[in-house]
Order: C-alpha cells, then sequence, then structure tokens
C-alpha cells in the first residue's frame, strides 16, 4: 500500500460543543419569579434533548474565564446538530447565554492496524486499487469493521463527574510533519499511543472526534472521570509519547463539571448543580 496513504477511519456520532459565558448582569434585571420560570423553561427543554436513540445532549458547567456552561450535542447528522443549535438559540435563556466559542467533529475510530490488514487482502484477492471491485470489496470490509465496533461509534455520553475537552493536531511543520512519515511509522506510533490510554481504562472514558474539514483543529478529545486529577495524569504522560512529543500540537482546553439538566436552575442562582444519579 501507498506509504502516504491516510487511514482508513469509521464514524459515529456528529458532535456540537457549545461554550456559553451566563450574563448574570443581564439576569439580575429580571424579578426572581422570572428567573425562576425561564430556568425551568430551560431546564425542561434541555432535559429533553438528552435522551433518544437519535441523540443526546450533555452539561458541564466550566471553570476559568473560557465560560460558565458547556452543552455537548451528540446527533446521528448534521441536520440534527443544526436543530438543536437552533433548539437552544429560541430558549428564553438564550438572550442570558453569550457564546465564548464552539467545535463541530464526529466521532472517529482510526484504524491503522486494520487498514494494513484490509488492504493486504484485497490484493491478495487480485483486486486491484482504484478498480470498482477493489471498491466494492473494500466497502463490504468496512460495513463488517463497523458493524463489530458499533457501540463505540454511537456510545452514551459517560455520566461521570468532571469533563475535560481540547482540540489537537498533527504537526505539518518544516522539521516535522505528520502526513509526510510512512504509514507503517505512523500506525506504530498510533499503536504506542493507545497502550497509554488503555492503561487509563475505568478511570477515563474518551471520545476522539475528526473535525479535518469542519473546524479549526483536525480532532477534538473529550474525557470524563469521577476525579480531576486523572486528566493531568493521562494528558501529561501522553506528553512523552513519541506520536505527542514530536508530532502533537494542543489547543485550550475546557474543564468543567457534569450535571444533569433539572440542577441547571441551581447554576443559574449561583449555586454549583449537583452531579448526574
Amino acid at each position: 500500500m501507498d506509504e502516504l496513504q491516510a487511514p482508513e477511519t469509521l464514524e459515529g456520532w456528529c458532535l456540537l460543543h457549545q461554550m456559553f459565558r451566563i450574563r448574570f448582569d443581564r439576569l439580575a434585571a429580571h424579578t426572581r419569579e422570572e428567573r425562576e420560570a425561564m430556568a425551568a423553561r430551560a431546564a425542561e427543554a434541555l432535559a429533553a434533548m438528552r435522551q433518544g436513540e437519535n441523540g443526546t445532549t450533555a452539561l458541564s458547567t466550566l471553570l476559568g474565564h473560557k465560560g460558565d456552561l458547556m452543552l455537548i450535542h451528540a446527533r446521528r447528522d448534521f441536520a440534527g446538530l443544526q436543530q438543536a443549535q437552533l433548539d437552544v438559540a429560541r430558549l428564553a435563556l438564550a438572550a442570558h447565554l453569550e457564546p465564548t466559542t464552539s467545535y463541530v467533529s464526529i466521532v472517529e475510530l482510526g484504524m491503522y492496524e486494520m487498514t494494513a490488514q484490509i488492504h493486504g487482502r484485497l490484493l491478495e484477492r487480485g483486486l486491484k486499487p482504484g478498480g470498482v471491485e477493489y471498491a466494492d470489496a473494500l466497502e463490504v470490509e468496512m460495513e463488517g469493521q463497523r458493524r463489530r465496533v458499533i457501540g463505540r461509534l454511537y456510545l452514551d455520553i459517560p455520566q461521570r463527574r468532571y469533563v475535560c475537552f481540547y482540540p489537537m493536531n498533527k504537526r505539518r511543520g518544516e522539521a516535522k510533519n505528520w502526513y509526510a512519515v510512512p504509514f507503517a511509522e505512523r500506525a506504530r506510533m498510533m499503536l504506542d499511543h493507545g497502550k497509554i490510554g488503555r492503561k487509563y481504562a475505568g478511570e477515563v472514558n474518551q471520545i476522539i472526534s475528526g473535525s479535518i474539514g469542519y473546524d479549526d483543529w483536525e480532532w477534538g478529545v473529550d474525557l470524563f472521570a469521577d476525579e480531576p486529577v486523572v486528566f493531568k495524569k493521562l494528558v501529561y504522560e501522553m506528553r512523552f509519547d513519541e506520536a505527542s512529543a514530536w508530532y502533537g500540537e494542543f489547543g485550550p482546553f475546557y474543564t468543567g463539571l457534569q450535571f444533569a439538566a433539572e440542577e441547571l436552575p441551581k447554576l443559574l442562582a449561583g449555586e454549583v448543580p449537583l452531579p448526574i444519579g
């Protein structure tokens, strides 16, 4: 196979992260009764968006100056994401939510190891890359892989207390360019990279999403855990990994506490919302 070939990928949920600053100064202009009614209607609407086979919405506070509230929408397609964005914008509360940033991506499962195996099997069958038969056979192979990992592509957003989201790139500089590294070498580095993540299985749930062509970075990473210290340990250890040390570029980090939509009135009243469950 071509040394500079892109790995095959499988896609799942479409994701939209929305980060907001709550304008408490504007909320203060309303009476207590008006604020409570507005909060209750928003909580009810967001709770309804949390459940359903076509997607879900998770809520998290944000620590620091980057915002106060983060919504993570997972939907089957971009139309679903657009509807979620519109539903939030139509809330009466939206007049008191100031967007600070957002991020669009799709849950992605990279398949470096399986890419080599699949293309190897097709070549052994005498199929020629670029031909119709090769393309049809590849589609069949990928559909089989998709069925095998469907639960990882459309997983429920973990209902753990602490959330960390950040975007990242693979370096494309003059000295180090990930996209100029031969396929086998990239596959080896990603295998080693994955071993670090697996060490934290049980402590951290991770969702990797691809954003090439959708947003300003190439991937988004969501981490969920019961203790926030594990985020630091995991990311720090990965910084020493070859794929990250030489080729990783990291964007801003957004960290907060996940909570149930029913707890939104408490956040708007200036209190820390309780954990889910």
